[in-house]
């Protein structure tokens, strides 16, 4: 049977501020690099001043909505299950998510602040990220709508909402409704401080059952314990019917149905590697939900992500809807 949404993903609604600072930066204020930390108010205000430049970009994101918009950009039905607050930051967030082609519930939103996402992008192209929440902490399981969830033919569960109770507890519903409804559950690990941190709940949903995980080597490795990439790969086939593990410019691991393979990554110069995981598993979302195999999945994950990073933000500037024939012809 036929179902109106590719996805049906939830996560956190951040607007997504970019800088360009260098390592120094970072030092001076006691900002991890290459990782996501969780601040308040307070400290993105002050980081803000701080920092006296404009931002080289801004747009509705967190780690679900860049993956969701990603499979809108190749032509597939998207809705975000998500919070935003009752003020500009939030009106912005909604109408820059719709324009984006990608379905959302307007009336979710709650009195306070819209949560915000400091994206610092360092000449290496790495980005550090620097997340106050906001009222997207309150996303639980009362606002999942069970009738969307039965219309899709996958969810997505972003893993930074395990981070919070209510958070953990909405996956866990989703999780439960999709299985009511023969609905495929997909999941992402998100970050190796998610999985240090919060690794407990990280196993309760996978033991509960995943069709399909996402994660980079350095979340494979946090995952495992294992020492490298090919030993945290090979641990981490046992955690789901299907794994996508995504290693920067070396591509992608996948395992399904016992058979291990990869997908070469595309050579680009890179500029700002946020949101390319993100876009990954939006081009293999949409990809294994409309006929395509994992593997020519990942390969349009693999070219969506290469785009990405050869530019700030984490979206594409064009549609790849009409250029998917091309996309795997690059890798015949």
């Amino acid at each position: 049977m036929s179902r109106p949404y590719n996805v049906y993903g939830l996560g956190h609604a951040l607007v997504d501020i970019q800088h360009t600072v260098s390592p120094e930066y970072l030092a001076s204020q006691t900002i991890d690099k290459g990782v996501m930390t969780l601040i308040e108010a307070e400290r993105q205000d002050s980081l803000l001043a701080s920092l006296n430049q404009k931002p080289v970009t801004s747009a509705s994101g967190g780690s679900a909505a860049n993956t969701l918009i990603g499979i809108a950009n190749f032509g597939g039905q998207a809705y975000y299950a998500c919070q935003i607050g009752q003020d500009d930051w939030g009106d912005f967030y909604h109408s820059d998510l719709e324009a984006a082609g990608v379905g959302s519930n307007p009336a979710l939103r709650q009195p306070g602040p819209t949560g915000k996402c400091l994206v610092f992008i360092t000449p290496d192209a790495d980005r550090t990220l620097n997340t106050f929440l906001g009222v997207s902490s309150q996303l639980g399981p009362d606002q999942l709508e069970e009738a969307i969830i039965r219309d899709s033919q996958y969810i997505y569960l972003e893993g930074y909402l395990l981070s919070s109770d209510n958070g953990f507890a909405a996956c866990q519903k989703a999780q439960t409704l999709a299985r009511k409804h023969s609905t495929l559950v997909s999941l992402t690990l998100s970050d190796p401080f998610m999985i240090e941190v919060f690794k407990e709940r990280f196993e309760q949903l996978i033991d509960n059952g995943i069709d399909l995980l996402f994660c980079n080597e350095d979340e494979a490795r946090a995952y495992t314990g294992a020492a490298n990439r090919d030993e945290a790969c090979r641990a981490l086939t046992a955690a789901a019917a299907a794994v996508c593990i995504t290693c920067g410019p070396d591509g992608a691991y996948l395992h399904q149905n016992g058979c291990t393979s990869t997908v070469p990554g595309v050579a680009v110069q890179a500029i700002d590697t946020t949101g390319a995981g993100d876009m990954f598993a939006g081009g293999v979302l949409f990809g294994v939900t409309n006929g395509y195999t994992l593997e020519q999945a990942a390969q349009l994950g693999s070219y969506a992500a290469a785009q990405v990073v050869a530019r700030y933000g984490p979206r594409l500037d064009r549609p790849l809807k009409d250029q998917i024939p091309a996309i795997l012809a690059h890798f015949a």
